[in-house]
């Protein structure tokens, strides 16, 4: 059976050539030898059989589409019905009969291609995508999204090619990159593809970022894991829907090694200082090594790659210092610490205490969770569920299924979720919902928590939140309500006044005993770049720019007064509907790419955006952010600062922003010292 996800070639019409080079230097995380044996070995058609039994049947009708190029699978009786549910029916609503005889087909469509009678046909033109997408879905997709897709399903390149004319700029021009997590990895490996000089320094000890330093119990995506994956380097072998801190590790580990970066990399060195030289027009940066001692370096351009998770928010609490137990923020895990036999308090109900509460709750003698505002929670449906080998067949060797399943996956994640946190201004109940969508889903969360706890009115009190859904992150129940029925653990909801000695103090006056004493209370993303004393043109600190918790820059990515400076995941880049971060990364790579580019073409030596063009495309996010879930009034959350302004998340579809970072306007720019 031909490996086709490494085969495209077989037609003139296959992926890009860089793209298969990505993926035939490939390899699996995970062994998948006695994979390979099953599928090739004797038994062939048993196991194939087996493989398209668990096949996705919309997912099939799109790859038999693409094969054979027959327009009659996007035509009744195959037409899939529009199903909104985050998780796809499998069936796609289709008649027993017709899913037999999409499975029946897509089988001898096989034996056609492994025997030599059949070949792989080009890629369809982008009128063609719309309409099978459309198909695939059973709603109108727009054709503002058929670009965006062929990228996101691995039929285009998304990286850009450095000008011939200017590859002497190539050799000569220095880039930093700040960070070794996902995001420096993703623009190491584009400046590297480019021929760019490019050094990449990391203060911690390994690459990875957060995914290395957030090693709590549990610790692991919460979104799909064939999209949460960069779409130069799909991962046919993830062993788990939605994987953990390890593997999530291990995937960057690989890329990383891929991309051929340990040479260009410096583990154990921070960057703390940097000022712009205007006659020079370089960047010199100063930096520490893990010793102390601190050297100067210039650059010509600097890309901040460090993220905006990574400052960990410990709780203002009277008397924190008194506690004399071990006290650590979810971020900075004690593994040294044993809590079997222990009290142990929780102060936070986020994402991480979502994850770690069900473990520690299984060691410790009792747990007392301390919540500010109750979360919404979803169903975890597969969230717990292994891969099998049947679907990983189906990813490698049945053609285009990866592309299709990963389409997928980013429609229901991403902007179809959009709509459900938009304010609609005839909707009546604007306490407890957007719009009638959003209500209908706080309707099902409402049941599922209501089943979860039933019988324990005092737990679903405290649970049921009052805001619509959205309004703060939506968390995949890892265990929570269940833990909570748990006799060994106590929710409390009441505000923490103080501390004194082992005793926790809530404002009634009542004191909860602990001898361990654990921080769930998320990050300071105001504060991104708060380490580092950035000076540009002018000498002012980046960090008094961005004061009071209220940093912007323009697209996200880059501010006046601070020449050839970039930022991944900057202001208004987060995604609080849905989406993967890894999407917006690789826009914002690509963006700074046709930035570098612009420069070279040009023959200048900076650039810097325009502070008018800053200034009215953060007035477009204010406004657009007015209308959605984040400015809703009589709640709070981290996306907000304290005067009430949303400084986090993105307002835009990711259509607009894959659009919007597309191609550099050069009237949105000044240029300096140009040839």
């Amino acid at each position: 059976m031909t490996d086709y996800v490494h085969a495209r070639h077989l037609s003139a019409g296959g992926a890009p050539p860089i793209i298969e080079t990505e993926r035939k230097r490939s390899r699996s995380i995970i062994d998948t030898d006695a994979l390979g044996s099953v599928m090739r070995g004797p038994g062939l058609t048993h196991d194939r059989q087996r493989s398209l039994e668990q096949a996705s049947v919309p997912v099939l009708i799109m790859c038999l589409a693409q094969i054979t190029g027959d327009s009659r699978w996007l035509e009744d009786p195959y037409l899939p019905k529009r199903d909104i549910s985050i998780f796809a029916d499998p069936s796609g609503g289709l008649d027993p009969v017709v899913q037999s005889a999409v499975r029946e087909a897509m089988a001898q469509v096989l034996d056609e291609l492994d025997s030599g009678q059949r070949v792989l046909p080009p890629l369809p033109d982008p009128s063609t995508l719309v309409k099978m997408m459309s198909v695939c879905l059973g709603e109108k997709v727009p054709p503002e999204y058929a670009e965006m897709a062929m990228e996101e399903m691995g039929y285009r390149e998304r990286g850009l090619n450095w000008p011939q004319a200017a590859q002497a700029v190539a050799e000569s021009f220095r880039v930093l990159v700040i960070g070794a997590g996902f995001s420096g990895i993703a623009t190491g490996r584009e400046l590297k593809r480019l021929g760019l000089n490019v050094d990449i320094v990391e203060k911690l000890q390994d690459l990875g970022g957060v995914w290395l330093e957030n090693d709590y119990p549990e610790a692991g995506v919460d979104t799909p894991n064939h999209f949460y994956s960069f779409s130069f380097a799909p991962n046919l072998d993830w062993s788990s829907n939605y994987s953990k801190r390890a593997e999530v590790w291990a995937y960057q580990k690989q890329v990383f090694e891929q991309s051929g970066l340990a040479p260009h990399t410096e583990f154990g060195v921070e960057v703390v200082a940097m000022r712009w030289s205007e006659p020079d027009a370089v960047w010199c940066v100063t930096c520490r090594d893990q010793a102390g001692a601190e050297n100067e370096r210039r650059y010509h351009a600097v890309i901040t790659a460090s993220g905006n998770l990574n400052i960990p928010k410990l709780a203002n609490i009277q008397g924190i210092d008194s506690f004399p137990g071990p006290a650590w923020h979810s971020a900075r895990w004690r593994h040294d610490v044993d809590l079997r036999g222990k009290r142990v308090a929780v102060i936070g109900t986020g994402a991480s205490a979502m994850q770690f509460l069900r473990t520690i709750a299984g060691e410790a003698a009792h747990v007392t969770i301390f919540q500010r505002l109750a979360q919404w929670a979803r169903p975890p449906q597969d969230y717990h569920g292994t891969t099998t080998v049947e679907s990983r067949w189906l990813l490698k060797h049945v053609p285009y299924y990866y592309a299709w399943y990963r389409f997928g996956l980013m429609w229901r994640f991403g902007d179809g979720l959009l709509p459900t946190v938009r304010r609609d201004p005839a909707w009546p109940h604007t306490d407890r919902a957007m719009n009638s969508r959003n209500d209908k889903q706080r309707i099902q969360l409402t049941e599922y928590l209501l089943g979860e706890l039933a019988g324990r009115p005092d737990l679903i009190e405290k649970c049921l939140p009052d805001y619509p859904p959205y309004g703060k992150r939506i968390l995949i129940d890892n265990g929570w309500y269940q833990t909570l029925r748990r006799d060994n653990v106590s929710l409390i909801t009441e505000a923490v006044d103080s501390i004194a000695g082992s005793r926790i103090m809530t404002a009634s006056g009542e004191a909860h005993e602990a001898d361990v004493l654990i921080f769930a209370t998320g990050f300071e993303p105001a504060r991104m770049l708060a380490s580092v004393d950035i000076r540009g043109r002018s000498g002012v600190p980046l960090a008094k720019v961005w004061a009071n918790d209220d940093p912007r820059a323009f697209l996200g990515v880059t501010v006046p007064d601070y020449p050839n400076l970039f930022i991944i995941s900057g202001p208004n880049t987060g995604l609080a509907h849905g989406g993967s971060v890894l999407f917006v990364t690789e826009c914002q790579v690509r963006y700074i790419m046709a930035m570098l580019q612009t420069l070279a073409k040009r023959g200048a030596s900076s650039l810097e955006v325009r502070r008018d063009v800053h200034d009215h495309y953060n007035q477009r996010v204010d406004a657009e952010h007015a209308e959605l879930v984040w400015a809703h009034p009589g709640m709070t959350n981290w996306y907000r600062n304290a005067s009430g302004r949303v400084f986090s998340p993105m307002p835009w579809r990711l259509v607009d922003y894959w659009h919007m970072t597309r191609e550099v306007n050069e009237a949105d720019f000044h240029f300096s010292s140009e040839a």
